[in-house]
């Protein structure tokens, strides 16, 4: 029998180190915002979009290796999964490289509401500021994305309106990738018609509208809750004289049969 246990292959797999695992696995978000997802139309393919709100989270950190920009997106009331509504912005500094995570691509939730368009632009923001002669790594892109044609067409759309390039490697739009940038080739802006931040002063006014809002409709409907029992009481007297009437017609009639039957 022949001993592979020191084979030249298997010599070199184990020179091979394994990579470093990086660091700040545990750093949650630390700055909030208040984000307006603003009402639009249904959308046949994800359904209503309300007014909302959510809070954009966000931490930064760096040391002489690594820069790390995390950030997660929370849904007051609503738990979405773990990879879900999260970007990781990595930054290699002695390799001058960028690259995101998760691997698998933004899993954004609710859709078609702006959100991944502003986490890719506030990932090139921050990015721009320090780095922008780096390169963001080409990813390949989620399979299941390609399944339905109007996801994939968002999706690509998302990409492309950010600056990245999307290429395909077959006709049938399946095995889609995203090439190698430069940092400074990317754009920082989003559709601001969805979604806007909103300031703690703004807010606290949107507040006060909507209870002076609230105020006035609780006087409008008092309004017409009184016109209402007015409605009804008028009712009710004439009711009762049309009942008057009534018997009186009876009445008035009972008594000219009996005067013509008795002459």
């Amino acid at each position: 029998m022949t001993d592979t246990s020191n084979s030249p292959a298997t010599e070199q797999e184990a020179a091979v180190p394994e990579a470093a695992p990086l660091p700040w696995a545990d750093v949650q978000a630390e700055h909030h915002k208040m984000l307006r997802l603003a009402p639009l139309q249904t959308d046949r393919a994800t359904g209503g979009r309300p007014l909302r709100f959510v809070e954009f989270g966000y931490a930064e950190r760096n040391n002489k290796e690594h820069s790390l920009l995390r950030m997660t997106i929370s849904l007051p009331g609503q738990r979405v999964r773990k990879e879900q509504n999260h970007l990781d912005v990595w930054v290699e500094h002695d390799t001058h490289r960028v690259h995101f995570e998760p691997e698998g691509g933004l899993q954004i939730e609710p859709l078609n509401r702006g959100i991944g368009r502003f986490l890719l632009a506030q990932a090139a923001q921050w990015a721009q500021k320090k780095w922008p002669h780096y390169r963001v790594d080409g990813f390949e892109l989620a399979n299941k994305d390609a399944l339905n044609e109007d996801t994939r067409l968002r999706r690509d759309h998302v990409l492309r309106t950010q600056g990245f390039d999307v290429v395909y490697a077959d006709a049938q739009h399946l095995k889609g990738s995203v090439k190698d940038v430069q940092v400074g080739e990317l754009l920082s802006q989003w559709n601001t018609e969805k979604l806007q931040f909103v300031e703690i002063l703004e807010a606290a006014q949107m507040l006060q509208q909507a209870e002076q809002n609230l105020e006035e409709l609780e006087v409008k409907l008092r309004k017409q809750e009184e016109k209402v029992t007015k409605y009804k009481r008028e009712d009710t007297g004439l009711r009762f004289t049309i009942t008057c009437l009534v018997a009186f017609a009876v009445f008035q009639a009972g008594l000219l049969i009996w005067i013509a039957t008795h002459r």
